[in-house]
């Protein structure tokens, strides 16, 4: 596997106007999927559209800790391998090996510059 970004994640206080904001300005397509105010995201049609993304109500309020800026998922063979690589490399994870059913695997870490994003093993018989 090529290590690439595979996935990102848009967060906002106000998910409409973010959404509005990506479809004209991008011509991004929005389909709702999972919770309230989560649409998974297109970002280019046919073989231009390579990387996914999703758009999603902010976990933290802005003035707090929260996230900002793109959370990016980056596709690997073995999450495990992985993470220990970010641990042996300076980096924090910040939760722990998981499942999202149907989706795969994944672990969320923080790189030594405190940016914070995600690695995966995609895996659709993942339970």
């Amino acid at each position: 596997m090529a290590n690439n970004i595979a996935f990102f994640a848009i967060h906002a206080d106000d998910v409409q106007r973010a959404r509005r904001f990506y479809e004209r300005v991008f011509d991004w397509r929005f389909e709702a999927w999972g919770p309230p105010d989560f649409y998974l995201i297109t970002t280019g049609s046919g073989e231009d559209s390579q990387v996914q993304g999703a758009l999603q109500g902010r976990l933290e309020p802005l003035e707090g800790r929260g996230m900002r800026g793109y959370e990016c998922s980056i596709a690997v063979d073995s999450v495990d391998e992985t993470a220990h690589r970010i641990e042996e490399h300076g980096g924090t994870i910040t939760l722990e090996k998981s499942v999202i059913p149907g989706v795969g695997w994944l672990v969320k870490f923080r790189d030594p510059e405190g940016n914070e994003a995600a690695a995966v093993r995609y895996d659709r018989e993942a339970e």
